[in-house]
């Protein structure tokens, strides 16, 4: 293993560390924040032995320093967004079982490979544990899942900008100035109602799904108690307790109809009962997609000239890198190369949508 990927991961463990500890301190269930100190303990553990690899190869990493990504998720997990930075860290944790596997079949044999093996178990036994504190069940590293504020504002802002930012461009392209205002403002509207509407249904169809599932399962518990006892105590045979332990826990959870309900939706169907709510998927996804739409307006607030049609494509530009760039947060890519990503794509919307209207004014 080279140095610097020895060097990524030794911070990226240091990393992980600092945020279970930050979730550590916000919150308030003593069983729950005793898990997060263990698992940064283990991050430490694993730290430490990257560390030991470098010095062996005459590398001092010195003191820890987080990352600005790193900084961003412990200020949000301290502000009320704990939730949101646990969904994230499951997806990176899903993201290092995947790299450490893929390494270790890479190094053969040797120190590194060991290590390799033993850092990927230990993920793969923190992303599932953060699994079942988010409510959900399955192996991360196979499906991966974030969602929540953060997806829905960045998603909703970002086609908002894309979308509006074609069509001011187009408008300029067929050389109708006095229109531009007029018609970013209806595509604002627009999106942001189209973009809202499908927040509100898809969220609307996630409750309906889950009710769904729910009531057949609620059916089962009551017409056939004896077969759900043995499917719940498989279970927890299936996460090494042992067999007449698995099936006294079964028996103790299906004598309360609820909790029993409750268990099986969590262990066997893997959703949570903890769904946003249709109004408010609708009415943040919206909003943030009007935001979006109005950044390539605003400079024609104030005029229709050469200074405001550059001054709309800079900030349209650098607004596309950046929202980039915040999708790194929870798909695990760089910054510089998801914004790099976005800022092309908006670059080609921004030439298609700017011929185009060329092509529309000449027919």
């Amino acid at each position: 293993m080279d140095l610097k990927r020895l060097l990524e991961h030794w911070q990226d463990e240091g990393e992980s560390a600092y945020l279970y500890k930050i979730l550590a301190e916000v919150e308030p269930d003593p069983r729950r924040r005793n898990i997060y100190l263990k698992l940064a303990d283990v991050e430490l553990k694993h730290q430490q032995s990257f560390a030991k690899l470098l010095a062996e190869q005459g590398v001092s990493v010195g003191a820890f320093k987080p990352g600005w990504r790193t900084r961003l998720l412990g200020w949000m997990a301290r502000r009320g967004g704990a939730r949101t930075v646990l969904r994230l860290r499951i997806v990176d944790e899903a993201s290092e079982v995947k790299n450490y596997l893929r390494e270790k079949s890479s190094l053969g044999v040797g120190e590194a490979a060991k290590i390799s093996q033993e850092v990927a178990r230990d993920e793969a036994i923190h992303a599932e544990t953060l699994m079942k504190l988010a409510g959900s069940g399955g192996e991360p590293w196979h499906r991966m899942e974030s969602g929540g504020f953060l997806r829905n504002v960045v998603y909703g802002f970002n086609d908002g900008l894309t979308a509006n930012f074609g069509l001011v461009m187009g408008v300029l392209g067929a050389q109708v100035h006095e229109f531009i205002v007029l018609s970013g403002l209806a595509g604002l509207v627009a999106d942001a109602l189209s973009m809202g509407a499908s927040g509100y249904l898809a969220a609307k169809s996630e409750q309906e799904v889950y009710q769904h599932e729910i009531e057949l399962e609620r059916e089962e518990i009551q017409l056939m108690p004896e077969v759900e006892v043995e499917e719940l105590a498989l279970l927890y045979e299936a996460k090494g307790m042992p067999s007449e332990a698995a099936r006294q826990a079964a028996s103790q959870v299906m004598a309360d109809p609820q909790i029993a309900l409750q268990e099986k939706a969590r262990e066997e169907l893997g959703i949570s009962p903890e769904l946003g709510s249709p109004i408010r998927e609708g009415v943040l996804t919206g909003t943030a997609t009007a935001f979006g739409a109005l950044i390539p307006v605003i400079p024609f607030f104030f005029g229709s000239g050469p200074i405001e049609i550059w001054t709309s494509f800079t900030i349209s530009m650098l607004s596309h890198f950046a929202v980039g760039a915040a999708r790194s947060l929870f798909t695990g890519r760089g910054a510089f190369r998801s914004g790099l990503d976005m800022f092309l794509v908006g670059l080609g919307v921004a030439i298609v949508g700017y011929f185009v209207g060329m092509l529309i004014e000449h027919l």
